[in-house]
């Protein structure tokens, strides 16, 4: 007998590693089940049994998860994504429903409210909230980023996963103490939700100062128009009025939004000059902020076939690299 297969035979069915890792669990040794299932998976990763051990990685990362380990059950989650590369398993419905049930196990926990900030007590309990809300963003973020890049490799879009990438903008906005849309909508333009992405818009509206409304709308037709997106962008745009009239809001009216309107109605024809036109009657509200002219020279390039003189630069490009490219 090989000394591979004898390593094979030595290993017993993952089950049985399975039921005693979470008793262990169950029993509060978070940390000592977390190095066990760790060592485990290797072993089984070691000779190729790559089934098994991706069933002792998903269940130590959902029941560390429901345990509120999230910084264990994120690694493990990690480690799942790390063994579907190793193991070359494709993009398709059955794992990408594994993933999913680990997502779902992320804890969701709203910042606590009504709090008195003259109270040292109060402080303390908001500024622990805050802590731990940032640790599950990043724990959250770094487990299905992995997985998108996981999606790009084995068969999935050359973006990545539109489910993985709506996930990913959901946990954000919900979780994070301050949010980011630039990330979040970043996501969400890469997934299939729009009607979401809407709803989360309008949410954020309800919550942002004043002046920042407009940006958000524009920042987020502006990312679907980078990528060629029309459809969508239109989508967005009236998905957002129909919410904002049904909950007896105020849909935003700015130099800004009219800008946007006009550039929805402009890229639906051959219209360089008039693009061109748009953004210098309109530079002042462009420049509000800096990554609307890096999204307009990717929708010139898109559209109307302008080669972009430094493509991927600036604060557009850094997040771009950040979240691993096309």
């Amino acid at each position: 007998m090989s000394r591979e297969r004898a390593k094979r035979a030595t290993l017993p069915p993952a089950k049985e590693n399975i039921d005693k890792l979470e008793k262990v669990v169950k029993e509060g040794n978070y940390y000592g089940a977390q190095q066990m299932y760790k060592s485990l998976s290797a072993r089984y990763v070691a000779a190729e049994r790559y089934s098994e051990a991706l069933d002792i990685l998903h269940s130590g990362a959902c029941i560390q998860l429901e345990n509120g380990q999230v910084t264990c059950g994120a690694e493990l989650a990690v480690l799942f994504v790390d063994t579907l590369v190793k193991g070359k398993y494709p993009y398709d419905d059955d794992t990408l429903d594994r993933v999913r049930k680990i997502y779902k196990k992320f804890p969701r926990i709203p910042v606590p409210q009504h709090l008195d900030l003259t109270d040292d007590d109060d402080m303390q309990q908001l500024s622990e909230a805050l802590a731990a809300g940032k640790v599950r963003v990043e724990a959250c973020t770094s487990f299905l980023r992995a997985a998108i890049k996981w999606s790009v490799e084995f068969g999935g879009r050359r973006i990545g996963s539109p489910e993985l990438h709506d996930m990913l903008a959901e946990y954000i906005y919900s979780e994070s103490p301050e949010v980011d849309m630039v990330k979040v909508s970043f996501h969400f333009v890469r997934g299939k939700n729009t009607k979401k992405f809407a709803s989360t818009l309008v949410n954020f509206m309800g919550k942002c100062y004043p002046c920042e409304d407009d940006l958000a709308i524009a920042r987020a037709t502006l990312m679907f128009l980078s990528l060629g997106n029309l459809r969508d962008a239109n989508a967005l745009v009236d998905e957002v009025k129909k919410q904002v009239l049904s909950k007896n809001l105020d849909f935003p009216q700015s130099e800004l939004i009219q800008f946007i309107n006009y550039l929805l109605l402009t890229l639906q024809r051959d219209a360089l000059p008039l693009f061109n036109m748009l953004r210098q009657s309109y530079k002042s509200s462009i420049e509000r902020e800096p990554i609307f002219n890096e999204l307009l020279d990717e929708i010139a390039e898109k559209f109307y076939g302008v080669r972009r003189r430094n493509p991927l630069q600036g604060m557009f490009g850094d997040l771009f690299k950040m979240m691993g490219g096309e």
